[in-house]
């Protein structure tokens, strides 16, 4: 089991369909994030859209939450105490986990995205420190 604990950057990020057709890049194709990882089992986690301006119409994917963490090799499950969406407080966010090389992958559970038809997604996050 490769180590988790420490201070990932987001590198890539992907969209799929339920019938697994690649759908529009997540974050406008330039989507930006810190996620950390504490000895101490705790964790935070923030994703939104990098771009500096966006489309007339359009408004910036924004996501954050903080809580406790736990990780069995396959399976990040956090208990959120603090979230930018506050129906996640008090639930458990399960994240499958894999490895790609040094790049550590993410793939939440199948769900709808800024209201629009639910996506599966994998969020590819290198690690910048052991911190």
């Amino acid at each position: 089991m490769t180590n988790p604990i420490g201070t990932w950057r987001l590198v890539r990020a992907v969209a799929r369909d339920a019938a697994g057709n690649d759908l529009p890049l997540p974050y406008g194709g330039h989507g930006t994030g810190r996620l950390a990882l504490g000895a101490d089992g705790r964790m935070m986690a923030v994703t939104c859209d990098g771009r500096t301006d966006l489309p007339a119409g359009e408004k910036r994917e924004y996501s954050s939450y903080i809580g406790t963490y736990t990780f069995d090799g396959t399976t990040l499950v956090t208990r959120v105490d603090a979230a930018s969406d506050p129906a996640r407080i008090g639930s458990d966010q399960v994240r499958g986990v894999r490895f790609d090389g040094a790049l550590m992958v993410l793939q939440p559970p199948l769900r709808p995205y800024s209201g629009g038809a639910p996506e599966r997604r994998e969020l590819y996050w290198e690690k910048i420190s052991d911190i």
